[in-house]
């Protein structure tokens, strides 16, 4: 057994920005030099998540219309009224429900995803930000 650490930075814009990295971890799992096991993908922040996702148009406008209907932005959020300047309350809300990491098997080197499923990283923040993630691939 073998454990794999690999760091990835990507910018993300913020207000429920989506972002697709499954290129990125099947390549980082390809380079890691075991034949299969365990990678998971966690974010280092809270006011963004990652997911697996049916990545197309049409599920990313239900994402945004989802985020802004279950956890709307509000001014009135404590965390906005108790810190001044602060305006994403809501954010980190968001990241609290959909959560910091997804782990997925792989085999010969390849992601074990479903055909359509892809993994993305959603950035639930009012601005725009740099996001750092750690892919920490475990396999033998």
């Amino acid at each position: 057994m073998a454990v794999k650490t690999v760091p990835l930075r990507i910018e993300m814009a913020g207000d429920t920005h989506i972002e697709n990295i499954t290129k990125e971890v099947s390549s980082a799992v390809a380079e890691a030099g075991l034949g299969s096991g365990i990678v998971t993908v966690f974010v280092k922040h809270t006011t963004a998540s990652v997911m697996v996702i049916e990545d197309e148009p049409g599920i990313r406008a239900d994402t945004k219309h989802f985020w802004d209907g279950i956890v709307p932005a509000d001014p009135q959020w404590q965390h906005n009224t108790r810190n001044p300047g602060e305006d994403n309350g809501h954010s980190h809300l968001r990241g609290q429900l959909q959560g910091p990491s997804v782990t997925i098997p792989f085999s010969d080197r390849v992601l074990l995803l479903g055909t359509w499923q892809q993994i993305v990283v959603v950035d639930f923040d009012t601005r725009a930000r740099r996001r750092e993630l750690i892919l920490q691939i475990i396999g033998e």
